[in-house]
């Protein structure tokens, strides 16, 4: 009877101590079968111009604007037959525009951000007769990220300023930012900050201040010594926390926090009003998120720009600067779908090669350069890009696009098929 015991013992402290790291293990398992396993992308178009935000239509349509100047055109480029077809024109009152952000409402209206002049601009693509867009919404310097609610309320992010700001945008003529000339700030409504890196409060003739500094290379340089590690410059810090906005079914707001390489939910109540803490460190301001709002933090997902959710709630980022796709699960696991193949062309002092370039017996129009906007469409998966200078896309001479190549910008798609489809868009 006693060895019946032992072994019984035995038995139950085995299943209890490896029994969950099993389960676990095959629940991991379960979950990336969900996603492309070894995902590959394939060039879809390039671009006359730089570009940033992505969206779509439910007829296999996306959309994106060509920066510049002096007349910015917004384009529609069909997934079966692609080619850069005007839809629409923005005319910046600065001489050059800057997208980012790209948004339809329900009603089939298209919201498009620049950022550098802190406007946001609307319109309803027109391929026969592409219309000039009007002015939405102004006095939101950085606006970055834009989502619309479920009552079709525009939501647009502070995306590099710094300071973390989301703007709730409730109508046209909306001026976001008070000024002598605009004493009052109309149909915009500040409604939350992400935690910013670092604030001012403590700065004494230019020197203090609360936090730290993140900092991607290049533009940066660090000197590492046996005894410090020295700042050569300042260049190519990343203060970035507030980028790609999009909300879930249940109305939830997330946001990528590029700098922290965080994904940030924002809850509400029944009647919208701002349910998640806020106010935590008296040192920001007093609508600012606390920390407890992060779902994840991850080094896969640092350098994350833009956000977009498929039906289960799962959500794919953009990590720009390590030329990389990820996704956060709803159960909040970070899985890496796609990070650019080391360039054994480009060998460095390590041996290792970087990731700016891939293989190239297989070309060019495999790889992301600096990966922005990711967007589902049914179950296919498209990204733009930049092709910025920072971390794994640095040097950016290598590659498809600008400073390489005739074109500045690209959209890429993955060449398999989503298991989990996008979530329903909301116009046709």
């Amino acid at each position: 009877m006693k060895m019946r015991w032992l072994t019984s013992t035995v038995i139950i402290f085995v299943i209890a101590v490896i029994g969950p790291g099993l389960f676990a293990a095959r629940q991991d398992d379960d979950d990336r079968r969900q996603f492309p396993k070894n995902a590959t992308f394939t060039t879809l178009i390039t671009t006359p111009r730089p570009i940033e935000g992505l969206t779509g239509d439910n007829h296999g349509n996306l959309y994106t604007g060509g920066s510049g100047a002096p007349r910015c055109p917004i384009w529609q480029i069909n997934l079966n037959n692609p080619a850069l077809t005007d839809v629409g024109f923005v005319v910046p009152a600065t001489g050059n525009c800057g997208f980012s952000g790209i948004a339809f409402n329900e009603i089939g209206d298209l919201f498009v951000a620049d950022g550098g002049a802190g406007t946001i601009y609307t319109f309803t693509p027109n391929v026969k007769t592409p219309p000039t867009a009007t002015v939405f919404a102004s006095g939101a310097p950085g606006a970055n990220g834009l989502a619309f609610d479920k009552k079709g309320t525009l939501w647009a992010s502070d995306g590099t300023t710094g300071q973390g700001r989301v703007w709730k945008i409730t109508g046209p003529g909306a001026n976001c930012t008070s000024t002598p000339a605009f004493p009052m700030v109309v149909n915009c409504e500040e409604v939350f900050r992400i935690q910013p890196m670092a604030n001012e409060v403590n700065l004494v003739d230019g020197v203090g201040g609360v936090g730290r500094d993140n900092r991607a290379l290049p533009l940066g340089t660090i000197t590492v010594t046996p005894t410090s590690r020295n700042a050569a410059n300042t260049a190519g810090s990343q203060p970035l926390v507030a980028n790609g906005l999009a909300f879930n079914k249940k109305g939830d707001l997330f946001n990528i926090d590029t700098a922290r390489g965080a994904l940030w939910k924002v809850e509400f109540d029944r009647d919208g009003n701002l349910k998640s803490p806020i106010g935590c460190d008296t040192t920001f301001t007093a609508n600012t998120l606390c920390l407890s709002n992060v779902v994840v933090a991850h080094p896969i997902l640092e350098g994350g720009d833009g956000i977009t959710l498929d039906r289960e709630g799962n959500i794919w980022v953009a990590a720009n600067e390590r030329n990389a796709v990820a996704v956060v699960t709803k159960d909040g696991k970070v899985i890496e779908v796609f990070r650019n193949p080391v360039n054994l062309a480009q060998p460095v002092s390590f041996g290792a090669g970087l990731r700016n370039a891939g293989d190239q017996s297989v070309g060019n129009n495999h790889i992301l350069e600096f990966p922005t906007s990711p967007f589902l469409t049914g179950k296919v998966f498209c990204i733009s890009q930049s092709d910025g200078n920072r971390r794994d896309n640095s040097p950016n001479t290598a590659g498809e696009v600008s400073p390489a190549g005739p074109n500045i910008g690209k959209i890429s798609c993955m060449d398999q098929e989503l298991k989990i489809p996008g979530l329903q868009l909301p116009i046709d």
